[in-house]
């Protein structure tokens, strides 16, 4: 059973939307009224899916969906009235999952709530995928400076630069990188 947090930012009230949730299967661990308080109760109640119902995406909503989608990443529904190509551009790169407008009726809440599961998971991926390639960017970089600072002081060509490093990280069971960072560490510290 997922649980949800449901965030209510409109004059009406949620609980049709709150019975339609309960009635699919999920748990509504709370259901708050205050765009402020949506950090807190994502860390402290950890909920499966965050669901937001909206007149229309205010400033203050997209914030707290930016510090959410930062520090404790998860689903983020938006049911909204607003149908404005703006308003569903903000809301997406605030970090909503899924972006529904006028309503959500029972039938399409589950679906509508695996599409968003479905899109975080996928966009989560994404972000992993480039924090690994920056990283491997990263060590490339620090390698081939530790390199060039092999050649310039000690007159080796490439090839033997890379291959006293590769020899060093064998012979002490570290990877190449942590050998060019300790270089350049040790040339900082003596130059």
């Amino acid at each position: 059973m997922l649980k949800v947090l449901l965030v209510n930012d409109t004059h009406k009230q949620v609980g049709r939307l709150r019975d339609s949730l309960i009635q699919a299967g999920f748990e509504v661990v709370d259901e708050v009224s205050s765009a402020l308080m949506i950090p807190r109760k994502v860390a402290s109640l950890q909920p499966d899916i965050v669901m937001i119902d909206t007149d229309s995406p205010s400033r203050d909503v997209l914030e707290q969906v930016v510090i959410v989608s930062q520090n404790e990443p998860r689903p983020i529904v938006m049911v909204s009235d607003d149908g404005q190509p703006s308003a569903i551009r903000a809301a997406i790169k605030a970090g909503v999952s899924a972006y529904v407008v006028e309503g959500i009726d029972a039938g399409r809440l589950e679906a509508v709530l695996a599409v968003a599961q479905a899109r975080f998971e996928e966009d989560q991926s994404l972000k992993e995928q480039v924090k690994v390639a920056e990283s491997k960017l990263n060590e490339r970089k620090t390698v081939e400076r530790a390199k060039g600072m092999l050649m310039q002081l000690r007159g080796m060509n490439e090839s033997d630069a890379y291959g006293a490093m590769r020899k060093m990280a064998m012979d002490r069971n570290i990877r190449i990188v942590d050998v060019a960072e300790k270089l350049l560490s040790m040339n900082e510290l003596l130059s």
